[in-house]
């Protein structure tokens, strides 16, 4: 009788524990549900090194083919994904599945985590993703910022979204 009290202590306690570390804090939600939507990445920049004109983007194009880019954020499970259209630099049309989240690490700001998949679901990038700070976040506007290095020197490059809002 005593081991089975133990056991629902016990198992009481490790479903609180998991229930509180995967719990999302209450701005989290609010910031999810204002990216819920779908958005026009319209600028790209990048900061600390005015030389730079061209860099990699989330292992997929020239930051120059992702402006334009229409990406899609469902709130509610966190899937989504990005169209990068057909443009004069050369770059191929194409359209990618993502998973995503606010990201609330500890003594620091959330940021925007998400992860590129294949057309099984499947994770790519050996189930790395990218985690950006939110620069700003409105209604109808949202900065992120991911800090990279460019030759050995940390430059910061900037995405401006601009959600499209469809009024009938």
């Amino acid at each position: 009788m005593q081991h089975l009290k133990s056991y629902r202590f016990f198992s009481a306690l490790l479903a609180v524990l998991l229930f509180a570390s995967c719990s999302t804090s209450k701005d989290a939600r609010k910031m999810k549900d204002s990216i819920n939507g779908n958005w026009t990445l319209k600028t790209i920049t990048i900061e600390g090194n005015p030389s730079i004109m061209k860099v990699k983007v989330f292992n997929e194009a020239d930051n120059n083919c992702f402006i334009g880019s229409s990406w899609n954020f469902i709130g509610n499970n966190g899937t989504g994904s990005y169209t990068i259209p057909t443009s004069a630099d050369g770059c191929p049309a194409s359209t990618r599945k993502i998973k995503w989240n606010i990201y609330e690490p500890k003594d620091e700001s959330k940021k925007f985590q998400f992860k590129r998949l294949d057309e099984k679901n499947n994770p790519l990038d050996d189930n790395n993703g990218y985690r950006l700070s939110i620069g700003s976040l409105t209604g109808d506007n949202m900065q992120l910022r991911s800090e990279i290095s460019y030759n050995g020197s940390p430059v910061t490059v900037v995405y401006n979204f601009e959600k499209n809002n469809l009024k009938n």
